[in-house]
């Protein structure tokens, strides 16, 4: 398992996340870095990864994981654990099974595809993935992800969860701050503006010693939960933004969390980082490859929204606009009844000319009565077997092993991107990181054994001697992490050759 494992995220780093892709990387060089006299083929790994996938410990796996990942990610004693985004994804079918349609922002329509619910750090960087039901909503998904979350966290330490409008329901916010959960998302719905008086300038520095600054305005609101009267105090920071056009207007965050104003716009904004990684997934590690064909059938007693329902809806809006129009057409030609013509002083409305001009509205009245009724009389909700007989679902198991090997493969790259920009000297590191570090991990070099208690790693020269360098810099800092190869009680030890070592070799 250990080498099936450790392969895949070897070979994802390579820059072939797929089982396929080991074809294009020479069997006895991988082998060689495994430990083996050649590396698996694509059969084997298709038959260990399904092998794997029958034990039904994916999820585990990926708690495991996301446990360790966030370990040591804040400062000891500290109130705030973690500060972690969540949001769906949408990942498109193209075969031929009978999947349900979910809509798709990507793609502007609905189409064939599974949703994931996915977990990001406060980098951007992903945590941990779980398998959403088809048609499930972002909220339903917030609240049984907590208790996943607080078992990962390990203590009681509020943790700030960063998420967009489709988590929007004060209910789970007062059900996430009594559960020691702090809340940043968008306000969403219509809000009066906040007076020009009350906003000020606030600045945030990150991580990297950029400052930023924005005129903002920290309020204090009361959103209702539910149709009772209770509300849930939060606290707002409301910014004045352009419109295309050249106006502007006012966009809210909402929050629980006592930070400063700064930070809070700061963290808001950073809820792209984990847009940023879907997209470079997509591109880079195969995010939404197939990498299992089987399918099960859905659970046909699955409760799920009645799409009668809503068209029975449209109907309701088409007869009360139809019945409006006519309402105020029937006003007109009333007034215009009663009003005399010029030089006299009296009119005459009989039974038959009042029913004459009010039979159109008495019509569009019946008609929307009519929709009406037939709208309630529809169940919001109907098993699946009743309007989608024979749909199905995609093997999970399978596909939640692959996000966590290439989970593992982008945090491990990252990583050393992150060193790059910080422990060497490399000017380009910002900009440059990810791709200088794509190029040393498919580069050449050496594997020697033969010190008893350590593995070394001796790379030759990179074509260019600014890239050599800032590699030479980032194997020495590596080193001194003493990192053990799994599997093993050896010490990884990272060198890089120098020329008279490259000529003699």
């Amino acid at each position: 398992m250990e080498t099936i494992l450790t392969g895949a995220v070897f070979q994802a780093l390579a820059g072939e996340p797929r089982a396929e892709g080991i074809t294009r990387i020479d069997p006895a060089a991988l082998g060689r870095v495994l430990g083996l006299d050649r590396a698996p083929e694509v059969k084997t790994l298709r038959r260990k990864t399904a092998a794997l996938a029958t034990k039904g410990k994916a999820g585990e796996l990926l708690t495991a994981m996301a446990a360790r990942h966030l370990n040591g990610s804040h400062d000891e004693g500290g109130d705030l654990a973690a500060v972690l985004y969540v949001d769906g994804h949408v990942r498109a079918y193209q075969g031929t099974r009978k999947i349900g349609k979910v809509h798709s922002t990507r793609l502007k329509f609905p189409v064939p595809a599974t949703e994931e619910t996915w977990v990001a750090d406060a980098a951007g960087a992903p945590v941990l993935v779980v398998m959403a039901e088809p048609g499930a909503a972002l909220t339903g998904e917030l609240r049984r992800l907590l208790p996943r979350l607080r078992t990962i966290i390990g203590d009681d330490r509020r943790v700030l969860v960063g998420f967009d409008r489709g988590g929007w329901s004060p209910a789970l916010f007062k059900h996430m701050a009594e559960n020691n959960f702090d809340v940043l998302t968008w306000r969403k719905g219509t809000t009066e503006d906040i007076p020009s008086s009350l906003f000020t300038e606030v600045a945030h520095t990150d991580e990297h010693g950029q400052t930023r600054t924005w005129e903002a305005a920290d309020t204090a609101v009361e959103v209702p939960v539910g149709t009772t009267g209770e509300v849930f105090p939060m606290r707002q920071l409301s910014r004045q933004v352009n419109t295309p056009g050249g106006g502007s207007r006012q966009i809210h965050i909402l929050t629980t969390t006592g930070m400063p104003a700064g930070e809070i716009i700061y963290r808001m904004g950073a809820r792209w980082r984990q847009e940023n990684y879907f997209r470079y997934a997509r591109i880079r590690f195969a995010l939404d490859s197939h990498d299992a064909y089987t399918s099960t059938d859905d659970d046909p007693e699955r409760s799920v929204p009645n799409p009668a329902k809503r068209l029975a809806y449209q109907q309701v809006l088409a007869a009360r606009t139809r019945y409006e129009k006519t309402l105020a057409e029937t006003d007109a030609a009333m007034l215009a009844a009663r009003t005399p013509p010029p030089g006299t002083t009296t009119i005459l409305i009989t039974n038959t000319i009042h029913n004459k001009i009010t039979a159109d509205l008495l019509s569009a009245e019946t008609a929307l009565e009519t929709a009406q009724a037939a709208h309630r009389d529809i169940p919001a909700r109907v098993p699946l077997g009743e309007i989608a007989a024979g749909q199905q679902v995609l093997e999970t198991e399978t596909k939640q092993l692959t996000h966590a090997i290439r989970m593992a493969a982008f945090n491990t790259a990252s990583t050393l991107a992150r060193e790059i920009r910080t422990n060497t000297r490399y000017a380009r590191g910002e900009d440059e990181g990810h791709a200088l570090i794509r190029q040393a991990l498919t580069g050449s070099g050496d594997i020697d054994p033969r010190i008893d208690g350590y593995l070394t790693i001796r790379l030759d020269p990179l074509p260019t001697q600014r890239a050599t360098t800032a590699i030479s810099e980032l194997c020495t800092h590596l080193t001194t992490t003493e990192t053990r190869y799994p599997g093993t009680d050896r010490i990884l030890r990272f060198e890089i050759k120098n020329k008279e070592t490259s000529l003699k070799n």
